[in-house]
């Protein structure tokens, strides 16, 4: 379907309607939709779960269109080879969790350390991202060592035994991708949005800014891989 007659249905499925309209992932992102772990299965029973109305939804969705047109920048992802997607993952997303992770988990210890007698959230929130930090490095390691190797040597060579060491592969990512996920969300609960109390200094309030930016991107990098790059095997 081209991009001028880009319709949404309540059968399409979540991750179909982000891979075909990008911008959709910060409307699913905003209303707690899961659309990168959680992507496939149909938009109307992601709705009745969250006890959102389907009509009022799509209403939302093909509004954002019209103000967010989808572009053939916006939506060639699923057209690209793999060699290029995988570089695309490894120098966009890799390389911010490389920089990333490191700076805000000192955030993190510091808003626990000065802040920390104020509840048992922000102790909490500090052991989720340490195991966050360590999981997603471990994560980023393993897909740039076996992985992706195994992607493009199937693409060129089609060997059956790359495939099947592949597929479990994948298998086993996916499962991190699902914990990873699980964390950001424990996170944003005790975050009460990222929203930080009204007594919050500066440093609290970029600690929760950062994180928020972490769980984006972190979905964005999950929906690529599972949703458009793992499919192909």
């Amino acid at each position: 379907m081209g991009v001028a007659n880009l319709t949404f249905k309540e059968q399409d499925m979540v991750r179909d309607i982000v891979v075909r309209f990008p911008k959709s992932s910060d409307y699913f992102r905003s209303h707690r939709i899961d659309f990168c772990c959680g992507g496939n299965r149909p938009l109307s029973q992601a709705l009745a779960e969250k006890g959102l109305s389907t009509d009022e939804v799509l209403k939302d969705l093909h509004k954002l269109l019209s103000e967010h047109p989808v572009t053939g920048e916006d939506s060639n992802h699923a057209a690209w080879s793999s060699s290029d997607l995988i570089a695309y993952i490894v120098n966009k997303h890799h390389a911010y969790l490389r920089e990333e992770l490191p700076l805000i988990e000192q955030n993190v210890k510091k808003v626990y350390r000065v802040h920390g007698q104020e509840g048992d959230h922000l102790a909490e929130i500090n052991r989720l991202f340490g195991i966050l930090k360590t999981d997603l490095l471990e994560h980023t390691e393993k897909e740039e060592a076996n992985v992706f190797p195994k992607m493009i040597n199937w693409e060129s060579e089609q060997e059956p035994e790359t495939l099947t060491k592949l597929r479990a592969s994948i298998t086993e990512l996916e499962a991190e991708h699902d914990t990873a996920g699980d964390i950001l969300k424990e996170i944003r609960e005790l975050t009460q949005d990222f929203t930080p109390p009204a007594h919050a200094c500066t440093t609290y309030r970029m600690t929760y800014s950062r994180l928020e930016e972490l769980e984006a991107m972190t979905f964005q990098h999950v929906h690529v891989e599972n949703n458009i790059l793992f499919p192909r095997y």
